[in-house]
């Protein structure tokens, strides 16, 4: 036994060697008013457990209750810290006692049952917890995903409505945007552009041409070459779309579409002069099958082209108008697409889009 200090009797040190000898009591410190202890005692314990307990500060004031403790773990050895107050006899706190417990075998298996018992009766409190509101839980579970899928219907029906009622201003026919879609599709696919960027494609394909809500039908449907001053106004149609849609979390997603894809590889498209891969990538990509589509369509101011020499326009212009990797990409798969769509009726082309929109929303 070790033992700093003073101030203690022959008989008191021979109780403390006593107490080092019991209940697993393997330390003892006395504190007076200061943070040093003024008297340590030392039982059974290595050096560098001595060492290290020794060194513990006076951490915690016990001048509001009469005991405090915590489990302290030096390598192998489990210890109990306990700190009590210690008062005259008229209840003022003098100092505190302090004393470090060796936790046996004994005591170590019994923490551990204890342990295993609290840790085993939380699991049946849990599982028990899960299975009586499982029930509840998959009710309100399936209500939300309705209600999700809803929405999700909803919105798609809107975003179809919009951009088919456009198509139908310009055209007479919504079938331009379901064309321009399926080959948007397949054209983005081709590419193996991930899953939420082809989304973000669809609602703007839908959607790119929203904005000619905003234009006088005597720009729109003119038969012949639009002035420079009615095309400034026609070049405002991707302003008007972008109003359209800010309003809409969802269809914001087609926003990249509606304002780019005018705009050219060379920086000469509007509105905001945009070069090369500061273009979206999907709105380069709908470029290409957009003027591919309005090239080989019938408008009111102009007759359809061949696949073939709409096709040699796209390489023509590529790398000025189009994204040369887009065009050749596209030059691939445009003529197989077009023989199908342009053979394919209404509800045909609408059960194609309905079919693309489900692998992706």
């Amino acid at each position: 036994m070790q033992m700093l200090g003073g101030g203690m009797m022959g008989n008191e040190h021979g109780e403390i060697e006593e107490l080092l000898r019991k209940d697993n009591l393997v330390g003892l410190r006395v504190y007076g008013e200061g943070e040093r202890p003024r008297y340590e005692a030392w039982g059974d314990i290595s050096e560098s457990t001595r060492s290290r307990l020794s060194a513990l500060p006076r951490t915690k004031d016990v001048s509001t209750s009469d005991y405090w403790h915590e489990q302290i773990t030096i390598g192998a050895d489990y210890l109990i810290r306990l700190q009590h107050r210690l008062s005259d006899p008229a209840g003022r706190q003098v100092g505190q006692l302090e004393g470090f417990y060796r936790a046996d075998a004994a005591t170590l298996d019994q923490w551990r049952e204890q342990i295993s018992r609290t840790v085993g009766m939380v699991v049946v409190a849990v599982l028990g917890a899960a299975i009586a509101l499982y029930p509840v839980l998959l009710r309100l579970l399936r209500h939300a995903t309705g209600l999700a899928s809803r929405l999700l219907v909803s919105n798609l029906s809107l975003l179809v409505s919009l951009g088919s009622a456009i198509a139908k201003r310009d055209s007479d026919t919504d079938a331009h945007n379901y064309r321009v879609t399926l080959y948007a599709v397949a054209l983005a696919e081709s590419l193996r552009l991930p899953h939420d960027e082809i989304a973000e494609l669809i609602t703007g394909a839908f959607l790119h041409d929203v904005g000619k809500i905003g234009i006088p039908d005597a720009i729109l449907l003119k038969p012949g070459r639009l002035t420079a001053d009615e095309f400034e106004i026609m070049k405002t149609h991707v302003l008007h779309g972008l109003d359209i849609v800010a309003g809409n979390e969802w269809m914001a997603k087609a926003g990249d579409v509606i304002r780019h894809h005018h705009e050219k590889l060379d920086g000469t498209g509007y509105p905001d002069g945009l070069a090369g891969d500061r273009i979206p990538r999907i709105a380069r990509l709908f470029a290409v099958v957009d003027v591919f589509d309005a090239l080989v369509s019938a408008r009111p101011y102009k007759a359809p082209m061949p696949p073939e020499m709409a096709l040699s326009i796209l390489r023509r212009d590529s790398g000025k108008h189009f994204d040369p990797v887009m065009v050749d990409a596209f030059g691939s798969i445009a003529g197989g697409l077009y023989a199908a769509l342009d053979a394919a009726n209404d509800a045909d082309l609408r059960r194609r889009l309905h079919a693309a929109i489900a692998d992706y929303f």
